[in-house]
């Protein structure tokens, strides 16, 4: 493996990157990190629909970042990645992933062969047929995946991994020792909101919410008759805004509170399910990120709503800034910087 790897998170809207050494070695260092604007449509709901547009966009990144290593990791995430609980005969896990094809069909909304398989075990088990393997199946569509790695190869790029989203999460912002006990994460994105519980730093369960900061930003455009642009400006300025000034701002208000209340009553709903299925396994608190996690007053709403304590995630505790960084310059970017720094770390796997 090169002495740095760069994690690149293809968002619907910016691409960012972040380029660490020695990921597998004590704490590894981070030397670089830059974030472009990618055209509108060049990716839709996480799939890059414009390859060339988005290695364009790749291109410009290095040039403007000044990353010195071409070894990648891309990620993996929306709606179109399916994890479910699966329970197998215990086996090898290199026997368990060739079963997985003759074992799933029924569990997928897709032919096999247009899915890419793998399977993560948790844990053992007696079962009434003899020793089990229980785990999650980690199913996603071939062709959404192919689409970013072609982007990636065709700027000049070498994948070295492919990785799921909801794992980079939890490597970037909780550690084994420290984090015990269950974490629900949550990724607040523009087009979908995942989110992976953990228990003392290992997943268990997630789940991606085909929703984001876009729906709200979109609904409020349209309510408001304003452009998607001063639709953002409104949403980052009022937010859960408990009083206003004037109708304007109270109409705004209103439509905020209703499309985010959709999203806060499925978060909601997707951690009582988890400890519903799961009562051995109390979630103890919620860590947040994604850029939306700033919007004023939401951190207070969903720690109201889940009824458990709710912090701002900091994908920088688990590394060291390198030589020549501030971590002033990473203080608007922090938030969004978990998926890259994650997939990143995720080299030394």
């Amino acid at each position: 493996m090169p002495s740095t790897i760069v994690g690149i998170d293809i968002g619907s809207e910016t691409v960012r990157a972040v380029e660490l050494s020695e990921p597998g070695k004590g704490r590894p260092v981070l030397h670089r990190y830059h974030e472009l604007d990618l055209p509108a449509g060049a990716v839709t709901r996480g799939e890059v629909e414009q390859p060339h547009t988005v290695a364009t966009a790749l291109k410009q990144l290095w040039a403007r970042g000044g990353f010195k290593s071409k070894t990648v990791v891309i990620g993996v995430g929306n709606q179109r990645v399916l994890a479910r609980d699966l329970a197998v005969p215990k086996a090898s896990l290199k026997q368990i992933r060739a079963a997985l094809p003759f074992q799933v069909q029924d569990l997928l909304p897709v032919p096999v062969s247009d899915a890419l398989l793998d399977f993560y075990p948790l844990s053992e088990s007696e079962g009434e047929a003899g020793p089990t393997v229980n785990g999650l199946l980690l199913a996603a569509i071939k062709d959404a995946v192919l689409g970013n790695v072609k982007a990636v190869q065709s700027a000049g790029l070498h994948p070295f991994n492919v990785d799921l989203v909801p794992f980079a999460l939890v490597r970037a912002l909780l550690s084994r020792e420290a984090d015990s006990g269950v974490v629900a994460i949550v990724d607040l994105g523009a087009t979908s909101t995942t989110v992976v519980i953990a228990s003392s730093g290992v997943p268990q369960f997630i789940r991606i919410i085909p929703s984001g900061s876009d729906d709200l930003t979109r609904a409020l455009a349209q309510r408001l008759e304003v452009s998607e642009e001063e639709a953002d400006r409104v949403k980052q300025r009022l937010g859960l805004a408990t009083t206003v000034a004037d109708l304007d701002e109270h109409k705004a208000v209103q439509v905020i509170y209703e499309v985010t209340n959709e999203i806060l009553a499925s978060l909601r709903n997707t951690v009582s399910y988890f400890s519903n299925v799961h009562p051995d396994m109390p979630v103890r608190g919620l860590v947040v990120t994604g850029g939306a996690a700033v919007m004023p007053g939401f951190m207070k709403a969903l720690a109201d709503v889940v009824q458990l304590p709710v912090s701002l995630g900091d994908p920088l505790a688990n590394v060291v800034l390198g030589k020549g960084l501030d971590p002033s310059q990473f203080a608007a970017a922090r938030p969004t910087l978990s998926v890259a720094v994650g997939l990143a770390l995720g080299s030394a796997a």
